[in-house]
């Protein structure tokens, strides 16, 4: 097999990765809008909207400071991030609305459905 098509193969793979931790982070998204008071997604087209801004917020803190926005990752850094990047989403998706208390049990039940669920999924 040649390079360009191995290169082919993982620019695939690549792609499948990417939809499958939106795909992951939506749904574990979801299960903590469900399960916490005070957290709000409207519609599915904003929780996969806020499944992305989450993501990228997510890329650039990491990218920028090397810590990940993940409860049991990191510690309470992570969990802090977790809860700030959950409360500022709702400053850039239309129906995601979430209160700072919200956000602070949110971000503990993120971290735990995150922890249970396969595969390396992350805010």
């Amino acid at each position: 097999m040649s390079n360009t098509d191995s290169n082919a193969k993982s620019g695939t793979s690549t792609v499948w990765q990417i939809v499958g931790r939106l795909i992951g982070a939506a749904v574990v998204l979801a299960i903590t809008a469900f399960f916490t008071p005070g957290f709000t997604i409207n519609s599915i087209w904003t929780l996969a909207i806020a499944a992305v801004v989450l993501t990228v917020i997510d890329y650039l803190v990491t990218k920028f400071t090397g810590l990940h926005a993940s409860p049991f990752g990191k510690g309470f850094v992570g969990f802090a991030l977790a809860a700030i990047t959950l409360y500022v989403t709702q400053f850039f998706v239309a129906g995601y609305s979430i209160s700072w208390i919200a956000a602070i049990i949110g971000a503990l039940i993120y971290g735990v459905i995150d922890y249970f669920l396969p595969g390396n999924q992350s805010m």
